[in-house]
């Protein structure tokens, strides 16, 4: 027992390590490959490769390889078109227990004189965007596990962030030379929103991000667990510019590789614990972060969540509303702090609404605040409607009480409404 703590521990803070590696003062060429080594060392196996989907065509092209030789390295062309990496790119991770008799693997020679047998293959990804594959080889026949699965996608998610960054820098640089910190800081952070909602039948879900003129460290994501079960999480680093979109970009590869490490809704506060950690490992005494971290489960007709000093996601059931509170501190203040998780049951015609504090803290001229009361309220006008004519208009109604006044913070809104999906109209963004 003893050494199957001591195991997890030291896992979990490899797992941790990967997380901080795009953070380092490092070229991008020196992450990958710190990246690539580190996944061969946590799982044990012999080998590890990167490639990245070329810009104007479809090749994936070698960039980073830890024990593997150059003639492998340089054995010929993949495409996007061949099977594994098709099967990667549409979320699988691709396991083939044999590559000297899988008719998928084009290389098999190559493969042979290796010494290659397993490969496993996960897809990088950006955005719900496939920029390249990561491949952990063995030499022998069934030798990957969940485990290495869960790292292998951990290592992809740090690598997609890093491409990414390191992508928007130089695009960044061929323009014209940045002006401050702010402006890289908001392109990175607004990368980082996913661009578009998850479908599941039985939930109509819709979000919306509005960055202020300052960068703030708002940030949502969703990750579908299976067709009935989907992870909502929102969160606000406390901090401005580049230290705050760093910090979100670790935060979000992290909350990736841990929910891939454990899919159960009984692992929330172990997920939770070790996000707290990290944080504590990571913020200075005057940055902190709140989360609001849910599964969504369609079939069950359930939320369970942890809020962890976060505002409180509101349940609106019958023209009557209610906040979900239960959860802990925020995050990055105390380590091994107590959490809390609730299950509630859900029914047809029940509304989540998820926010960050930069939706109702929003002043008019005069400094009054919208507040959650008018929020609250402009949510239960227009229950009969879609999560995205939701949002319209309760960022609508929000509009038209703030005026052009300038706001200091951003914003983030996630509706979700359970049961099928009912339509409403628009009349010039507030709904009639």
């Amino acid at each position: 027992m003893t050494e199957n703590k001591t195991g997890q521990k030291k896992r979990e803070e490899q797992l941790y390590q990967l997380t901080t590696l795009v953070a380092g003062d490092f070229s991008l060429q020196e992450v990958l490959d710190k990246l690539a080594e580190a996944a061969v060392k946590i799982t044990g196996v012999k080998a590890c490769s990167m490639r990245l989907l070329a810009e104007k065509a479809g090749e994936l092209k070698m960039r980073s390889t830890y024990g593997l030789s150059e003639a492998y390295r340089n054995k010929g062309v993949v495409s996007r078109y061949d099977p594994v990496i098709k099967a990667a790119f549409q979320g699988e991770a691709v396991v083939l227990d044999d590559m000297r008799f899988d008719d998928r693997v084009k290389y098999k020679d190559a493969a042979i004189k290796e010494g290659l047998i397993g490969q496993l293959t996960v897809a990088m990804q950006f955005r719900n965007k496939a920029i390249g594959v990561l491949r952990l080889y063995n030499p022998q026949k069934g030798q990957f596990t969940p485990e290495d699965t869960a790292l292998a996608r951990a290592v992809a998610s740090q690598c997609a962030v890093a491409i990414t960054n390191a992508r928007l820098y130089r695009e960044a640089i061929e323009g014209r030379r940045i002006a401050d910190q702010m402006q890289l800081g908001g392109i990175i952070q607004r990368r980082m929103i996913p661009d578009k909602s998850p479908e599941m039948p039985g939930l109509d879900i819709s979000a919306k991000y509005i960055p202020c003129f300052e960068v703030g460290g708002d940030f949502y994501d969703f990750i579908k667990l299976d067709e009935n079960r989907l992870v909502v999480t929102i969160s606000d680093v406390i901090g401005k510019g580049i230290p705050a979109a760093i910090m979100m970009s670790m935060f979000r590869g992290a909350v990736r590789a841990y929910v891939d490490e454990d899919r159960d809704e009984r692992g929330i506060i172990d997920i939770v614990n070790k996000l707290n950690n990290m944080a504590c490992s990571q913020c200075s005494d005057s940055e902190f972060i709140t989360m609001f971290y849910a599964i969504i489960d369609v079939k069950a007709k359930s939320i369970t969540y942890c809020n962890c000093g976060h505002e409180p996601t509101v349940l609106i059931r019958d023209g009557k509303g209610r906040d979900l509170e239960s959860g802990g501190l925020v995050l990055g203040v105390k380590p091994d702090t107590k959490m809390e998780i609730e299950t509630i049951k859900l029914k047809d015609g029940d509304w989540l609404v998820f926010y960050t504090d930069g939706l109702i803290d929003a002043a008019d001229f005069e400094g009054n605040l919208w507040g959650r009361e008018r929020m609250i309220e402009t949510v239960k006008k227009f229950t009969d409607g879609t999560a995205h004519e939701m949002i319209d208009n309760v960022l609508g109604y929000r509009r038209r009480f703030v005026g052009l006044s300038r706001q200091i913070d951003d914003t983030s809104i996630i509706a979700a409404r359970i049961g099928s999906d009912r339509g409403g109209v628009l009349i010039g963004g507030i709904k009639k």
